[in-house]
């Protein structure tokens, strides 16, 4: 059974920027979209940029400009490069991945990493 593992989180002062990154272990997969989540305490679970095996991204209206989404496939690896983090970026950030194309609704994922935190400081 393929699982994500999600790396590049921490503590950021607002303004600064962070990478993350997500790459599978186990067996690989190709033709996916991947996707970006995050939760803070207290909230659900939402959407932030999701992208193809062939390089369409979507983001969500609150990121975009300051997170941009990337992927090598020979790594089947994913990036999420953060810049001008705020405070109210702060969350665990999830990967997920799906066959084909990107959704932006946590429920059509079927696989999950297990998370790594982003804290933006003011």
């Amino acid at each position: 059974q393929v699982r994500l593992v999600e790396s590049g989180g921490g503590l950021v002062q607002a303004g600064g920027s962070l990478r993350l990154s997500c790459a599978p272990s186990g067996r690989t997969f190709s033709n996916n979209a991947m996707a970006w989540f995050r939760q803070a305490p207290g909230k659900e679970r939402e959407f932030v940029a999701g992208i193809t095996w062939s390089g369409s991204t979507d983001y969500a209206d609150s990121v975009k400009g300051r997170f941009t989404i990337s992927r090598d496939n020979a790594k089947n690896t994913v990036y999420l490069q953060m810049n001008n983090l705020k405070p109210e970026d702060t969350a665990s950030y999830y990967c997920a991945a799906r066959p084909i194309s990107i959704a932006t609704r946590r429920y059509d994922y079927n696989t999950w990493g297990q998370g790594t935190q982003v804290t933006v400081s003011s």
